[in-house]
């Protein structure tokens, strides 16, 4: 890359927030970096709005974040949108017929809220990791009246691997599903579920596009399958050394891993070193 990024996109799970679930202090120190040189940092998550403040505040990071894997553009202390991507209501119908026919746990996210129908183990996480708490809603009425931008199942046993299996065979073709995890619940996962024109690479597109910022001066760092099309479309590509093959194969640089401050290494060895 010959000239420096003018936007640097970094993801959290397994690539900021280690296996305690802390920011390592190099890594929180090397983001500040980028920003006093002029760098403008944003996070892209899978994450709801509401379970990334906190770590937008250790980091002193204002301004525009991806949320939602990519269906999602906003900054979250004005609420002002650039992009969003919400499920399609009646496809969504559709979809909450066939997980109560199936028995299939789901979550269904609006932009500031967080639906369930029953308590469960993914809901204690929610809580205790994420520090969102669900409202206990009836989903044949949520559909119909919420503007849902991300719908999740939940995993952790072979039976519910089973369960999201079928649901991608008869909506995959539809919709954009990610595994996603971390470090810190190494067993279970949340697969996230978006329109299917959404993506972590779109919503950098969008993003970029709104500050009058061309792909080419855009920087992304990730560990993930949901940071694929993020990595594809950054002018400077940086995957963690536990990223999977497929995106490591993408990226111009890989880095160490969040437990050896790849973060720290990204940023002073291709972002700042003149």
């Amino acid at each position: 890359m010959n000239v420096k990024p003018r936007i640097l996109v970094v993801d959290i799970d397994g690539t900021l927030l280690n296996r305690q679930g802390v920011i390592a202090p190099v890594d929180r120190e090397a983001v500040a970096r980028a920003s006093r040189s002029g760098i403008r940092v944003s996070l892209s998550t899978g994450r709801v709005v509401e379970a990334s403040r906190r770590i937008l505040e250790h980091l002193g990071l204002d301004g525009y974040h991806v949320f939602f894997d990519g269906a999602l553009v906003v900054d979250p202390q004005t609420g002002e949108e650039v992009y969003a991507e919400s499920i399609d209501r009646k496809l969504l119908g559709d979809i909450v017929d066939f997980v109560g026919e199936n028995g299939i746990t789901m979550e269904l996210y609006s932009s500031t809220r967080y639906f369930i129908e029953e308590e469960n183990w993914a809901a204690d996480i929610r809580r205790q990791f994420f520090g969102i708490e669900p409202t206990l809603v009836n989903f044949d009425n949520v559909w119909r009246e919420e503007r849902i931008i991300k719908a999740t199942l939940p995993v952790r046993s072979p039976e519910e691997t089973a369960k999201v299996e079928h649901f991608d065979r008869q909506f995959g073709s539809r919709l954009n599903l990610f595994w996603t995890g971390t470090p810190a619940y190494p067993d279970e996962y949340f697969i996230n579920v978006i329109n299917g024109h959404a993506s972590k690479g779109k919503a950098l597109e969008e993003l970029a596009s709104f500050l009058g910022i061309p792909l080419s001066e855009t920087a992304a760092i990730g560990d993930g399958v949901n940071d694929v099309s993020l990595l594809s479309r950054a002018g400077l590509a940086i995957a963690m050394a536990s990223a999977p093959e497929k995106l490591k194969a993408l990226a111009d640089y890989v880095v160490p891993d969040v437990e050896n401050n790849g973060v720290a290494v990204a940023i002073e060895q291709y972002l700042l070193k003149d």
